[in-house]
């Protein structure tokens, strides 16, 4: 491990130093005022669940792309992936920033339940499965199965989406500017109104993507005739 003289952040060359190190020292960092707070992984060449269980205001960037679970069950930190991640990135996240500056696979920001994921390339299947809080923006697409049993928080997604979007969907909002190749159980289009507009221009700032117009995209959410179990619904379920 190395500080970078120039900028004040810790290095850390995951071909010098163990994964099992690089987060030992993160979890090990005061909760409160955490020294080193900006921290700079590089070579991280696929590996799996690299920056994890964090709990301190402090920032990573991963330099390279990152295997499954990175930045999972995250609080706090801003955690930044210069490149594409495997599955569950930010899986659990409870609050602060997860970036992926390339695409991400299935089930992003699975369970989160406060925070926000960014993604600025694609997320694969099962974005945001039973999201209970956490708010996703996706800048290219999403894959099938996307906010399965999704819970509460929103997500934003410019392009397009796959089937079965929103299966068994609770009281997350789902933004999308692109088409929809089907949408799953209980699942229907609403009304945009002021208030969801505002909604998504503030997600849209937070997430960077201020070039993004609010106004073309379409809501999605319950229709709330699974809430409760009806035997003339059966076939839904």
């Amino acid at each position: 491990m190395a500080v970078e003289a120039t900028t004040g952040v810790e290095l850390v060359d995951l071909e010098e130093t163990s994964l099992r190190e690089l987060n030992r020292r993160l979890h090990e960092l005061a909760a409160d005022d955490p020294q080193p707070r900006r921290w700079r992984v590089v070579n991280s060449n696929g590996a799996h669940a690299v920056a994890c269980g964090l709990n301190a205001p402090v920032e990573v960037e991963v330099a390279g792309h990152v295997g499954y679970y990175c930045a999972g069950m995250n609080q706090r930190a801003t955690v930044r992936i210069s490149g594409n991640a495997g599955t569950g990135v930010a899986e659990n996240m409870m609050s602060g920033i997860v970036v992926v500056d390339g695409n991400a696979s299935q089930s992003a920001g699975s369970s989160g339940r406060g925070g926000l994921l960014v993604v600025h390339g694609d997320a694969g299947a099962r974005c945001g499965i039973s999201m209970k809080g956490v708010d996703i923006v996706v800048r290219g697409s999403i894959g099938h199965l996307s906010a399965f049993m999704a819970q509460r928080g929103s997500l934003v997604v410019c392009g397009d989406a796959g089937e079965a979007l929103g299966d068994s969907i609770y009281e997350t909002h789902v933004y999308v500017r692109g088409e929809v190749a089907g949408l799953g159980a209980d699942c229907v289009e609403k009304e945009l109104r002021a208030h969801h507009r505002a909604e998504l221009r503030s997600l849209l700032d937070q997430a960077g993507f201020d070039d993004v117009d609010p106004g073309g995209f379409r809501r999605y959410g319950s229709a709330r005739t699974l809430y409760s179990f009806r035997i003339d619904n059966a076939g839904a379920y």
